[in-house]
């Protein structure tokens, strides 16, 4: 499949850098990989800006260029570079993901910081702006309706609690304060409420269309990396169980048959 030179570039940024979303797209079909890699491409590029520098207020400065080249987009404009002009395309398609995206940008404005999460609902707010609108924009680039988004939100927060706990030793080794309550009681208790987000997604998964369910995909670790957490909370601060390559193939190649999620 060729592709056009700025959607290689954004393909081989994730595959590089996100390859539980890059194997999840792969499993996609060729129309739907164009519209997920420039969202793939862009959240990687969001995450890394709070990291530009050890200085905050630089950070912030490299972070607050991504603001401003998805506000460009989001008016019509053409923004800079390969993942802008990847996403010139689908926002044309869906002009409803760019006020997300502009969200999930402002959202990463923690991480150029040091100061710990408020409260759990800071906490939920900051998952829920960063891999909900994540996984919500990817829906709505495959042509997810309105009633598709709680549950799509719902699994989103089991994904990007599971990933979250998962980068808990590299985030505390960063300066960061990842966790409100790093207590295992608490680490446990905040497992068992993904696993139940995922159980209350999957319950009204009808509402879902199979063109959508591979914007989920990239959660197919989460019910297992919660559970791990909810049994063995204190291996939160150690690193979870990292899944193999293989272990990711044969189960994202299991979704791509059955079209689940």
């Amino acid at each position: 499949m060729n592709l056009p030179a700025e959607l290689a570039a954004c393909a081989g940024l994730v595959e590089t850098s996100d390859p539980d979303r890059f194997a999840a797209t792969m499993a996609a079909p060729p129309d739907a990989r164009a519209r997920l890699w420039p969202l793939y491409a862009l959240n990687l590029e969001l995450a890394r800006a709070p990291y530009a520098s050890p200085e905050p207020l630089v950070a912030e400065m490299r972070l607050q260029w991504w603001i401003d080249q998805i506000a460009a987009l989001g008016t019509g404009g053409v923004g800079q570079g390969d993942v802008a002009a990847a996403l010139v395309a689908l926002l044309d398609h869906q002009p409803d993901v760019a006020p997300l995206l502009s969200v999930m940008a402002e959202a990463r404005r923690w991480e150029c910081w040091t100061d710990p999460f408020g409260d759990e609902t800071a906490f939920a707010t900051y998952l829920d702006h960063t891999a909900g609108n994540l996984m919500w924009a990817a829906a709505l680039a495959l042509g997810a309706p309105p009633a598709a988004e709680t549950p799509v939100r719902a699994f989103a927060y089991a994904a990007g609690l599971a990933n979250w706990l998962a980068a808990v030793p590299d985030l505390t080794a960063r300066g960061r304060h990842p966790l409100c309550d790093g207590h295992p009681a608490a680490i446990a208790a905040l497992a068992r409420g993904g696993l139940a987000a995922i159980a209350c997604a999957r319950r009204k998964s009808a509402l879902v269309p199979a063109a959508c369910h591979p914007a989920l995909w990239p959660g197919w670790s989460a019910r297992a990396r919660l559970k791990e957490a909810a049994r063995h909370p204190e291996r939160v601060a150690l690193g979870l169980t990292e899944p193999t390559r293989l272990h990711r193939s044969l189960c994202l190649i299991q979704r791509g048959i059955t079209r689940r999620w």
